[in-house]
């Protein structure tokens, strides 16, 4: 980036350190009459306090075939342009760190609009339109000095949290945080729908069995002792009712920020949840131009919804399994929920994960075919070259594709549990699958040319355990199992499996993340013969790190993984000064490949160590800079921050959704419509992807929305 840039992204990081910068305009020259086209909303945003600098516009029209908005930021003399609106009318209104909503205007595309911002009247009232970072960051963690726990009858933290740091891993990025926001206006708030009780505690142990993720929730409080941890997020919510406000303020959009484009369409059903979206083949972002978006709706729906964003219109395309007894998440145990009382809202067979484009314009899909329980093929005494390595009992997700051209799906009944799914840039375009969780074991694959050319998914699919070269020859041979002690004449085989999954387009190799504490990240070299020859290395990320979740990979080869501790970390095999094979590579061996860089935002309170509250769910790298900050920037989803972050040159681009609160995305992808147009040309998507849609801002009945990010070369940009 330019130097420039970087100045101004200095200047943002000082405005963090200060109050927002209202009434800096009434210093500025009188301000000129701003060029409009038709389509086009302009003028000037000014307060009590002058002109209002770095805060949102926001229009939006139910006049479309689906609800859409459009966000833009003012510059350093409170002007602001919303090119492109389509024709209709908008309810048009300012939104900005240190005021209140403006009351909104109704207006049409073409004028030259003045608006008229609130100051807030007070600092709670200001507070309200926080970012869940700065709320939850006043959850008071336990410190350090009682770990390791010592149990029930000690200080109630579980024997099994040796650190702090441990503990921190199930409230943030690996466990409360992992399919919702917390910090947002519904979490750190009691619903009175959910009943009277004499204690916050017992209304917190009540909530988290609502709805039909009971299981998962129930599962996530007892890593952390219930009983304690009850205790912990009441006094949280107590404080807040009491008044207590987060110690530090947001920032209002700098430098670049100030550029940004945000555009939104709902594009789902009120009981349904996103968790990914995808508009273009990853390896080439020029497939699809212009075309429909589509998304998977994991646990929700068997309806994955497509949405057409030149024509602004939303639909549905059901997908089907083969075996009429495929379980259904309608099935899951459930308690009334203080939103949808005891109707079970959620009915999916096919638990659609993550989709993917390919060259030709086909979606495929993560998604379950049938019931857990395998084929005889992929079981001991089958004759598959894998299955004869590894048997596999079970797989809970599997493979389809979707081709818009002509509406056919294609289900393909997988041997291993797929989670997320990536094409690698070889002859056969393999698709690699992660498995999700790391107690699967193996890495699984489709061989697409032979599928193509045969129809046959037994043939066409393989997979292979992890195993790692710790006798150090280079070759893959008999190996220990994870539970026996290392031999100097074999190899060791490690219980784990893929998260993220991207592959390495200088060498071919599979990178993926291992959830757990402290995880690691995992390189896998398939080989000649990937079942017999597949060779793995194990990474784990140094302290103060702890914790990847969804990653990928730049077009050098460096890795980019999001972690719970609050970290953006970046792992360059290349600078690994050990031998990456041995008795002693076993995933502390390269600490100087990491390098961790904090996240923005401030820290939970009573955690002394670097990073922030942020806990961020994925990181996906702009290879051919389809947004505008150039190639190979990694963007993490800023779960907390309730926006995206770009890492460019060190610093931190903070790409807010200011409305509706509580944007908290799982993935991204970035497509060029037309390289000859600008930034009018290319963007990022994404999508609400909370599992709680209801607790984004106007509650019951919002849905999830398709989110383009896009980055003009100045804030008046037409």
């Amino acid at each position: 980036m330019t130097g420039s840039f970087v100045g101004l992204m200095t200047v943002a990081i000082a405005v963090v350190l200060t109050a927002w910068p209202i009434g800096l305009g009434a210093q500025q020259p009188s301000v000129t009459p701003i060029r409009l086209g038709a389509g086009d909303l302009g003028g000037v945003v000014t307060s009590a306090n002058g002109p209002e600098a770095g805060v949102w516009v926001i229009a939006e029209t139910t006049e479309l075939p689906t609800k859409f908005a459009k966000i833009v930021v003012t510059d350093d003399r409170g002007r602001y342009l919303l090119p492109d609106l389509p024709k209709a009318t908008y309810r048009v209104w300012v939104r900005g760190y240190g005021l209140v909503d403006s009351p909104k205007v109704q207006t049409v595309p073409g004028r030259n609009l003045n608006l008229v911002a609130a100051v807030a009247p007070t600092a709670a009232a200001a507070a309200e339109y926080y970012p869940a970072i700065y709320w939850y960051s006043m959850l008071k963690v336990p410190d350090k000095s009682e770990f390791p726990g010592t149990g029930p009858q000690g200080n109630g933290i579980p024997v099994t949290l040796k650190s702090q740091a441990q503990w921190l891993d199930v409230v943030k990025t690996n466990g409360c945080y992992t399919c919702h926001q917390l910090g947002n206006k519904a979490t750190r708030t009691i619903p009175k729908e959910l009943g009277q009780f004499d204690s916050s505690a017992l209304a917190w142990a009540r909530r988290i069995v609502s709805g039909q993720a009971m299981t998962q929730m129930a599962n996530n409080i007892r890593r952390l002792d219930p009983e304690r941890a009850y205790k912990l997020f009441a006094e949280w919510t107590d404080r807040i009712v009491a008044g207590e406000l987060p110690a530090s303020k947001p920032a209002r959009p700098q430098g670049v920020e100030r550029n940004v484009v945000v555009t939104l369409w709902d594009w789902a059903g009120p009981k349904d949840y996103l968790h990914d979206e995808i508009s273009t083949d990853k390896r080439k972002p020029t497939v699809n131009a212009n075309g429909l978006i589509y998304g998977a709706t994991e646990e929700s729906t068997d309806l994955f919804p497509v949405l057409d964003p030149v024509g602004h219109k939303a639909s549905q395309v059901k997908m089907p399994v083969r075996e009429p007894n495929t379980p259904s998440s309608k099935q899951n145990p459930m308690t009334p929920s203080p939103y949808w009382g005891a109707e079970p809202i959620w009915d999916s067979q096919a638990s659609m994960h993550n989709p993917m484009f390919d060259e030709r314009g086909r979606v495929w899909f993560t998604s379950r075919v049938g019931a857990p329980a395998n084929p005889e093929f992929c079981k001991r005494g089958s004759d598959h070259p894998s299955a004869k390595l590894f048997p596999l009992e079970q797989s809970n997700r599997h493979l389809s594709m979707y081709d818009p051209k002509t509406g056919k799906i294609t289900l393909i009944r997988t041997c291993f549990s797929t989670h997320h799914l990536v094409f690698a840039e070889d002859a056969g375009n393999t698709l690699w699958t992660s498995a999700g969780g790391p107690q699967s074991g193996v890495i699984g694959w489709l061989d697409r040319k032979m599928f193509e050319e045969t129809g046959d998914e037994q043939k066409s699919q393989g997979w292979t355990a992890l195993v790692l070269d710790t006798n150090g020859n280079g070759t893959r041979d008999d190996y220990m199992e994870p539970e026996q002690p290392l031999d100097p004449s074999k190899d060791k085989r490690i219980t784990a499996a893929f998260y993220g999954i991207a592959v390495n387009p200088v060498d071919g190799a599979v990178w993926g993340s291992v959830l757990g504490f402290p995880g690691y990240v995992i390189r896998l070299n398939p080989g000649s013969n990937p079942p017999a020859t597949a060779l793995a290395e194990v990474f784990e990320p140094p302290l103060p790190g702890y914790g990847p979740r969804g990653m990928d990979i730049d077009r050098n080869g460096v890795v980019w993984t999001p972690l719970s501790s609050g970290h953006l970390a970046s792992f360059d095999r290349s600078r690994c000064k050990g031998p990456l094979n041995g008795p002693t590579a076993t995933g502390r061996h390269c600490p100087e490949g990491w390098t961790l860089h904090p996240f923005p935002g401030p820290q939970l309170a009573n955690v002394t160590e670097p990073g922030s509250a942020e806990a961020s769910y994925y990181t996906w790298v702009d290879q051919f800079d389809t947004f505008g900050l150039g190639k190979n920037v990694p963007i993490a989803t800023g779960n907390a921050n309730e926006s995206l972050l770009a890492f460019v040159d060190g610093t931190f681009v903070n790409l807010r959704v200011p409305y509706p609160m509580g944007f908290y995305a799982k993935w991204m992808d970035g497509r060029i419509d037309d390289p000859n147009a600008g930034w009018k040309g290319k963007g990022l998507f994404s999508t609400y992807a909370t599992r709680t849609p209801f607790h984004v801002e106007g509650g019951k009945g919002t849905t999830s929305k398709v989110v383009r990010f896009q980055l003009r070369p100045d804030p008046l940009a037409r």
